[in-house]
């Protein structure tokens, strides 16, 4: 008799040593040039965001006239360094919530193309932040009129030149943010009175960091107005970014 053969199937055969996969390396996608990646270019990038938030964020809009009102309180009256303090810190608050907010609702229009109820929610609920903090700013506002009452009292004359000189100031940062066709030279005349009305108000100011924040805002508002321009005549302006807005998700 001879010996059976065993059957193939039945034959174990030696494994080959199992390797890991060669890492990918990753690459950054191929994003538009920025321009460089220093600190300059950093703030240049991020001024850019902050003027693209005034010109189509119209709430934005009312926030920066709302500052100028503001810092033209806090140059007129001789408030606390606290009080000053906490007017600046209520103005950035709301610029920081209007800015994130811009941030997220260019991001869900990104994300979907159609009605989607959650994207509507998340626009909502950061909408909903932007306005607690402009009513929360509002309330500490008039808490620390009614708390230095005396003070607003005392200070009937200045008053007055600041209502004289900073309400044309606001009307100028107004008109330089409006959303509609006109000749540059309308805007430069607008920046040019709002300057002649700042540098006539700090003249009397009580405080030099508030009109610096004056000035500071209407640069603000005539950049703004320069980038409208600019889109304008590039075919892509305001009107045409809020048309291709996710209706769905407002």
């Amino acid at each position: 008799m001879t010996a059976s053969l065993p059957r193939a199937d039945s034959v174990l055969l030696p494994k080959a040593p199992m390797t890991a996969p060669a890492p990918v390396p990753l690459r950054k996608p191929p994003y538009p040039p920025r321009g460089g990646d220093g600190f300059w270019s950093s703030a240049r990038h991020a001024w850019n965001g902050l003027v693209h938030t005034v010109v189509h964020q119209p709430n934005m809009k009312v926030h920066v006239v709302s500052a100028i009102l503001v810092a033209l309180v806090g140059s007129g009256l001789p408030l606390g360094l606290a009080e000053k303090v906490t007017l600046i810190f209520c103005v950035l608050l709301v610029f920081f919530a209007e800015i994130l907010n811009s941030a997220l609702e260019t991001l869900v229009d990104l994300a979907t193309q159609e009605f989607d109820e959650k994207a509507r929610v998340t626009k909502d609920a950061a909408a909903a932040a932007v306005l607690v903090l402009s009513i929360g700013s509002a309330v500490i506002f008039a808490a620390l009129l009614v708390h230095n009452w005396e003070t607003v009292l005392a200070n009937g004359p200045r008053i007055e030149r600041q209502v004289l000189f900073g309400i044309p100031l606001a009307g100028c940062a107004a008109l330089l943010m409006r959303d509609r066709p006109r000749p540059w030279s309308q805007d430069a005349v607008a920046f040019t009175a709002g300057l002649l009305l700042a540098g006539v108000l700090a003249a009397w100011t009580t405080s030099i960091v508030f009109s610096a924040m004056t000035v500071g805002l209407l640069v603000l508002a005539v950049a703004a107005a320069r980038e409208r321009a600019r889109a304008r005549a590039a075919g892509t302006g305001t009107a045409g970014n809020r048309a291709t807005k996710n209706p769905g998700a407002t």
